[in-house]
C-alpha cells in the first residue's frame, strides 16, 4: 500500500507542486499584508473570525466547551465541504487554483490575533499557528494537486475510462486520487485535533 501511495504522489507531483506554490505565494501575501497593517486585510480578518464564532459549527462547539465535537465537525467539513470539492473542481483545471489562492491568503491574514498582534512573536501561539497551518494546508495541497492531476488526465484522455458513456473519467488518475486521500484523511484529522486540543 505504501508503494501505491508513493506512486500516486509521484504521478500527481506536477499538480501538487503547482498548488503548493500557490499556497506559498498567497500565504506569504496574507502574512505580509497583516503584519504591515493593511486595512483591508485587517478588516477582513476581523469580520471573518467574528462570523466564524457566530455561525461556524466547530467554533461554536469549541466556544461551548466541547473541543472533541469541534474537532470532529472541523474534520468532516474540511474533508467533505472543502477537500472533495477541491478535487472534483480539478476537472476544470481552474477551481483548485482559485480555492488555494483564497485559502492561503486567509491563512496568512490570521497570523495576527484579535489585538492585531503577531502570533509569531511568542513561542506557544507561534507553534500552534504554524503546526495547524502546516497540517491543514498539506492536506489541502494534496486535495488540490489530486484534482489537477485528475483534470489533466481527463483533458488528455489518459484512459482506460470508467463511468457512464456521457461522462467517463480516467481510471488510473481516479485510483491515484483515492490513494492520495489515504494521506489526506489522517492529515485533516491531526490538523483538527491539534487546532482544538492544543491551547493556543
Amino acid at each position: 500500500m505504501l508503494n501505491q501511495i508513493n506512486s500516486a504522489v509521484r504521478n500527481a507531483r506536477a499538480g501538487i507542486l503547482i498548488i503548493a506554490m500557490i499556497y506559498a505565494v498567497s500565504l506569504g501575501a496574507g502574512v505580509i499584508m497583516a503584519h504591515t497593517g493593511n486595512r483591508f486585510a485587517l478588516a477582513y480578518r476581523d469580520a471573518l473570525v467574528a462570523r466564524a464564532h457566530r455561525i461556524y459549527p466547530a467554533a461554536r462547539a469549541n466556544d461551548a466547551g466541547s473541543p472533541g465535537l469541534a474537532a470532529a465537525i472541523d474534520f468532516s467539513r474540511n474533508l467533505g465541504l472543502a477537500a472533495i470539492p477541491d478535487t472534483i473542481g480539478g476537472l476544470t483545471l481552474v477551481l483548485p487554483v482559485v480555492f488555494a489562492s483564497y485559502r492561503g491568503w486567509v491563512g496568512g491574514i490570521v497570523s495576527i490575533n484579535r489585538n492585531h498582534e503577531s502570533r509569531l512573536r511568542r513561542m506557544r501561539p507561534a507553534v500552534y499557528y504554524v503546526i495547524t497551518l502546516a497540517l491543514q494546508l498539506s492536506a489541502f495541497t494534496l486535495a488540490g494537486g489530486a484534482g489537477l492531476h485528475l483534470g489533466w488526465a481527463f483533458v488528455r484522455k489518459r484512459g482506460p475510462f470508467v463511468g457512464p458513456a456521457w461522462f467517463r473519467l480516467p481510471r488510473p488518475a481516479l485510483m491515484d486520487v483515492a490513494r492520495l486521500y489515504l494521506l489526506m484523511v489522517p492529515l485533516f484529522a491531526l490538523g483538527s485535533l491539534w487546532e482544538y486540543f492544543w491551547p493556543s
